[in-house]
Parts: C-alpha cells; sequence; structure tokens
C-alpha cells in the first residue's frame, strides 16, 4: 500500500512539473500570438491573468498539493559575486553584439516594425511607460521567473531525475516560450531565432546550476536581473531612442 502510494505520487508529481514546464508557453501563445490583433487592454489582461496563473501555481503545488510547509531560512549570499559577474558579461554580450553587429547590419529593420506594433498592442509606446516596464521586467519578473523555473520546475525535476538532467530539461523549458516571441519577429527559420533560443537555454541551464551549488535565488537573480536591463536597454534604443 505504501508503495502504491509513493508511486502514485510519484506520477502526480511528474504531471505537475510536466505541466509547470509547458504553462509558460501556452501563456505565451494566448497573449503575444492568439490576441496579438486584440485591442492592448485585452492583451495586457491575458498577460497579467496568465502570468498570475503561473506565477500561482508553484505555491498550489507546493503548500496545497503536497503540503509541504513555508520555511523562510537566513539569506544566502553564496553565488552573489558569480551572479553579478555572469550578469555583467552576458549583458555585455548581448549590447555588444546589438551594436557591432545587429544594428548595423540591418538585419533588425523588418522585425522593428513587429516590434513597434507589439508595444503599441501592450500599451508601452511611450517612454515613460517603457521604462516603468522596463524596471518591472528586469526587477520583479526576473525574479519570478527565477522562483519559477529555477525554484520550482528545476527544484521539483532534481527530486525526481538526476542534477545534469534536471538542467538540461528546465533549460528547454525556460527557452520554450522565447521561441515563440524570436519566431514572431524574426521567422521560424531564421537562424536568429534559434542563436536566441540557444542562448536562452544555455543561461537558463547556468543559473540553475548556480542555484543547484548554492542552494540561493540570490546569484540567478541578480544575473538574470543583468541580462533583462541589458535587452530592455537595447529595446529602448532600437526602438524609442
Amino acid at each position: 500500500m505504501i508503495d502504491h502510494h509513493r508511486h502514485f505520487r510519484r506520477r502526480l508529481d511528474t504531471a505537475a512539473i510536466a505541466f509547470a514546464a509547458v504553462l509558460p508557453t501556452a501563456v505565451t501563445l494566448v497573449y503575444f500570438v492568439v490576441l496579438s490583433e486584440q485591442p492592448h487592454g485585452v492583451q495586457q489582461a491575458a498577460w497579467a491573468l496568465g502570468k498570475l496563473g503561473q506565477f500561482a501555481f508553484p505555491l498550489f503545488w507546493i503548500f496545497g498539493i503536497q503540503g509541504a510547509r513555508v520555511r523562510i531560512g537566513p539569506i544566502r549570499w553564496r553565488g552573489l559575486g558569480t551572479g553579478v559577474v555572469s550578469g555583467v558579461l552576458m549583458g555585455a554580450v548581448i549590447v555588444g553584439l546589438y551594436h557591432l553587429w545587429l544594428g548595423p547590419s540591418g538585419v533588425l529593420a523588418e522585425p522593428t516594425d513587429a516590434m513597434h506594433a507589439k508595444l503599441a498592442g501592450l500599451g508601452l509606446d511611450s517612454v515613460a511607460r517603457y521604462l516603468a516596464f522596463a524596471a518591472f521586467l528586469s526587477l520583479a519578473h526576473s525574479f519570478l521567473e527565477e522562483y519559477y523555473f529555477r525554484w520550482f520546475v528545476f527544484g521539483q525535476m532534481r527530486r525526481l531525475l538526476s542534477v545534469k538532467s534536471s538542467i538540461a530539461l528546465a533549460s528547454v523549458a525556460f527557452a520554450a516560450h522565447h521561441v515563440l516571441v524570436l519566431a514572431v519577429y524574426f521567422g521560424w527559420a531564421s537562424p536568429l531565432t534559434w542563436l536566441g533560443v540557444a542562448g536562452v537555454a544555455a543561461g537558463g541551464a547556468f543559473w540553475a546550476w548556480l542555484y543547484d551549488r548554492t542552494g540561493s535565488l540570490l546569484g540567478p537573480w541578480i544575473s538574470h536581473l543583468l541580462v533583462d536591463a541589458a535587452i530592455m536597454a537595447v529595446g529602448y534604443d532600437l526602438l524609442l531612442a
């Protein structure tokens, strides 16, 4: 009976991990692709509701279904230096690629029109609203993604699989919804789409490794924050400057 119960719980946890792995892609498909022609209020509502459901699911599962208790321990500073250095380096690569290759080569000229339309669709086509959203994305959303993909998706996978397998699968889950975003702008056949996805997956794998090594989200979050800030800086220069 005990073995049967454990087997059932393992299957249930596996289903929850699979659901969590594909949920961000489903959310992105709805607000970014399916509703792309709808008024910006509809797109904003779909984005907000989708994100709310996504980020609430781990709490529902951990505390509601698994019955785990909330444990607030001391802040762990391990990994902070690695997070800062890695974030600066990755951010510098992004900004450098933009200024030295992507911008001067003209490959962003056509996608820029679609990016302008998406900004307008989400109501972010003014400098003030863009900067406010950039601050939220870099500071808060990056932490929420670390909590979701590293603490929950990777953390739950690690309970069932090896660390290497968990890092690989969690990084694929993290990169999956970025495929839709990049494909909308560059096309499914464009090398830029898959180069970008590979970069996202590599970043996700590194942050999962750092989280596993340090037991803290601080380093991955700071690194992720700096990368997102670099991306939003490029977006500002490309679309609003």
